[in-house]
């Protein structure tokens, strides 16, 4: 399990900050873990994969225009 002082909130936090991801640093892995659910085992990704997790993670389109352009 990882230390939670290591753990970091997300800088997107909502409002009182408990729907969050958080994420921690490990020697060859990033963990993610949900701030309302922190006893859950956390999702574990190898440090080079991170950044094209994260890319995935992200909507094809940026703005409500482009999603409307994208609609037709």
């Amino acid at each position: 399990m990882v230390n939670p002082e290591h753990w970091q909130k997300s800088s997107y936090s909502g409002g009182g900050g408990n729907a969050c991801v958080e994420v921690a640093t490990l020697p060859t892995h990033i963990a993610v873990r949900d701030s309302k659910a922190p006893a859950r085992t956390p999702l574990t990704i190898p440090t080079g994969a991170f950044s094209t997790f994260i890319e995935a993670l992200k909507p094809p389109y940026s703005t409500v225009t482009d999603f409307a352009r994208f609609r037709g």
